[in-house]
């Protein structure tokens, strides 16, 4: 089937035009013309080939939602015309244990990337930096209409919203909770919305002043300025979870001395540098640093209906695709509120 969208041929070169083939769709697919995608941090990273092993020709974005316009014969979940959306991951291998128990982000044969990756049959999967998209229904979750006007900001749910919502749900950050945020960022805001959502006290940490105002107006009850050591002091072992969504390298063991007696630190941020864990950091308190990686398509779709049922979607700037390259210096900078969205219509 031909496509079109915008690729990177190399680490360094501006991502341009490209044409390219998906596959046919077979009985069991189901095409989506792309409304919107959104720019996920790790597009970077994987364009500049910063984690290694980038694909080229490389058309990157994995946080997408448009349009059904066809289905295949087999397919039940879907109809044309229905909004439709597609995250991380595109196939698994659908039999090991995870993937039997709807967590198929941890397929033990590896999961297939909806780009930069190469699908079990050796075709090299493209993402959504482009006008449409083949997929598996089971990896292709449904819409609420009550979503309304709002896509654009349904886009990031697909990524920064489910790799932010499953760890906030596996560590039952709820009532009675004290749960901290680290980083206000695509992910961090998201972080700090399911949080205050699900009835926890929230603090949020920042290295910004200028970020204060805006992070209580998403939910936190308090802002620390990570930066104020004694303002770190005052919450020494008082967090039942902290959630951290900082990519750059920053000291684990200032968050890990805040948390309680058999507290956790996750790890949703991506640092390219490994970060020193003092092995006292871990043992004073019994307390875990953890990790956690997007979601299943069960808990990714539990997700969306919550979102939906609860009107949160992601604060977004929309932009052109002409704007990607804009967009990603500005990413690098932290200068966006939350997350940059392609509107794909501006592909032609």
């Amino acid at each position: 089937m031909k496509s079109h969208g915008y690729a990177a041929f190399d680490t360094k070169s501006a991502l341009v035009p490209y044409s390219f083939e998906r596959r046919e769709p077979g009985p069991r697919d189901v095409v989506v013309e792309i409304a919107y995608c959104g720019i996920c941090h790790s597009d970077i990273h994987q364009v500049r080939d910063e984690w290694g092993g980038s694909i080229y020709p490389m058309v990157p974005g994995h946080e997408i939602v448009g349009r059904v316009t066809a289905v295949g014969r087999e397919v039940k979940k879907f109809r044309e015309g229905d909004l439709a959306g597609i995250g991380v991951m595109v196939d698994s291998c659908r039999v090991c244990a995870n993937c039997k128990a709807d967590l198929e982000n941890y397929c033990m044969k590896g999961f297939v990337g909806t780009y930069n990756a190469k699908g079990y049959d050796g075709a090299i999967a493209y993402g959504g930096y482009s006008n449409n998209i083949v997929c598996d229904e089971r990896y292709v979750h449904t819409l609420s209409a009550k979503f309304g006007d709002k896509l654009a900001g349904v886009a990031p749910l697909l990524c920064a919203g489910i790799t932010t919502y499953s760890p906030m749900r596996h560590w039952k950050a709820g009532p009675g909770k004290k749960v901290g945020v680290v980083g206000l960022g695509g992910l961090g805001h998201m972080g700090l919305k399911f949080a205050h959502a699900f009835g926890a006290h929230v603090v949020q940490f920042t290295t910004s002043a200028k970020k204060i105002a805006d992070a209580k107006r998403l939910g936190a009850d308090e802002v620390v300025i990570s930066k104020d050591a004694d303002a770190m002091a005052k919450h020494a072992a008082s967090f039942d979870f902290i959630l951290d969504a900082v990519s750059a390298p920053h000291d684990l063991n200032a968050y890990l001395k805040l948390l309680k007696l058999d507290g956790t630190l996750c790890l949703v941020g991506l640092s390219e540098e490994q970060l020193p864990v003092a092995p006292f950091s871990l043992t004073g308190y019994r307390v875990a640093l953890a990790g956690s990686n997007i979601g299943g398509m069960k808990e990714t779709q539990e997700m969306l209906d919550y979102c939906a049922d609860h009107g949160i979607v992601s604060d977004v700037e929309v932009v052109s695709v002409g704007q990607i390259g804009e967009a990603y210096e500005r990413v690098l900078k932290s200068d966006v509120k939350y997350r940059f969205v392609i509107d794909m219509a501006t592909l032609g």
